[in-house]
């Protein structure tokens, strides 16, 4: 199974764990790592994610997504094809780097692009025409089980 973190969920360990909310996305975020670490999904990065990564100020949470993109066995380089797939997405109202996010998930045919953004989130899964699935840390935690 291949699973596609975008920049926030990469980011929610790091965040100050005063919601329930953002305590459960914490602990399945974490999930997910621990499994990509034993071997059981697949991460995929993209040259978005390491984009964002790049940019970020804060040394922390720089490191860490550094550290989590590391673990990617597949890093998705941006292309005509991806860049045509994305401007689709702006125009339905994603914001383009997740617009990226999502091109590049779909074209590495991930079976799920897991965010904690509320907005993209609605937007993603309210498109008919996707190949991969949109969740949350917790929704993708419920189905995969465990």
């Amino acid at each position: 199974m291949k699973i596609y973190l975008d920049t926030c969920s990469i980011h929610r360990p790091l965040d100050s764990k005063n919601q329930v909310r953002i305590l459960l996305e914490a602990d399945a975020v974490l999930g997910i790592i621990a499994m990509c670490d034993s071997g059981e999904i697949e991460l995929v990065s993209s040259e978005a994610l390491l984009y964002e990564a790049r940019r970020n100020p804060n040394p922390v949470r720089k490191q860490h997504a550094f550290a989590v993109l590391d673990k990617a066995n597949t890093v998705i380089e941006i292309n005509d094809i991806i860049e045509q797939r994305a401007r689709l997405f702006v125009e339905t109202g994603i914001k383009p780097l997740d617009a990226l996010h999502l091109a590049s998930a779909e074209a590495a045919e991930v079976d799920y692009l897991c965010t904690c953004d509320d907005r993209f989130l609605k937007k993603a899964q309210q498109r008919s025409n996707l190949a991969i699935k949109v969740v949350s840390p917790v929704t993708l935690i419920e189905e995969l089980n465990l």
